[in-house]
């Protein structure tokens, strides 16, 4: 039974009285910590508790939101931290994992649900690893088997080839890719899955920031291909994770 079937049980029984119950819905809704107020819904809404948003966010902000979501018994993933904030991090909860490529901090105090399915997360070079990254840790830790290939870019494109026999075992791929954002396409042209495709800001001048990847990325006349935001690792590996639990 959910937390607020308890609850409703609770009171049809005459175990809690109105008030109180209204009460324990509302503080099992959020936290308010002032600068945050922390989903603890989420987990229930949606499947997934409310993952930290580390940038532009100060380390106090950030700890007392993990904090407030240990408490209430969640999972926490913290994105987009820089190595100076992770280390103070580490100091305050030394069971957390630091991943520097991928800029995360992790702590899983509760084993997630684990998926039977594959996801293959491809990129197109060593500058893109950093968003691939984060999306493998992503998906990794909403309990899904992760593998991944590095520097598979279309400028080579034998070494993509050469994966083929792999990027078909999956059930979702992940395409992450910057300069002209072809990788994807090329992936979704060779594979059933699903394919998650990742415009990323490596690039020269006029690739615009990633704003050009993520044009041709939209523009692709691939079926079955999705595109989420510029270096959004997390966003795809959420999403490919979503997949890999239908």
């Amino acid at each position: 039974m959910s937390r607020l079937g308890t609850i409703l049980e609770a009171v049809r029984r005459g175990e809690l009285d109105l008030p109180e119950a209204e009460r324990q819905i509302r503080a099992g809704q959020y936290a308010d910590l002032g600068h945050s107020r922390v989903d603890h819904d989420r987990l229930e809404r949606n499947g997934a508790s409310e993952v930290i948003y580390g940038q532009s966010k100060t380390v106090a902000q950030i700890q007392e939101i993990t904090e407030s979501l240990l408490t209430g018994g969640h999972n926490v993933l913290v994105t987009r931290v820089s190595g100076a904030k992770a280390r103070r991090l580490l100091t305050v909860f030394p069971d957390a994992e630091h991943n520097p490529m991928a800029r995360t901090v992790v702590l899983q105090p509760v084993p997630p649900v684990p998926a039977d399915g594959l996801i293959t997360i491809v990129s197109a070079g060593t500058s893109d690893q950093r968003v691939a990254e984060e999306a493998k840790v992503t998906a990794e830790f909403y309990g899904n088997q992760v593998r991944s290939i590095h520097d598979a870019g279309v400028a080579g494109i034998h070494r993509l080839l050469a994966e083929l026999d792999g990027l078909r075992q999956a059930r979702v791929v992940i395409a992450v890719a910057g300069m002209e954002g072809a990788l994807p396409s090329v992936v979704a042209g060779l594979v059933k899955a699903p394919v998650i495709a990742v415009p990323t800001s490596v690039g020269y001048g006029a690739s615009f920031g990633g704003a050009a990847a993520l044009l041709a990325m939209l523009n692709s006349c691939a079926s079955g291909l999705s595109v989420v935001n510029i270096d959004n690792g997390f966003g795809a590996g959420y999403l490919a994770s979503v997949i890999n639990h239908l």
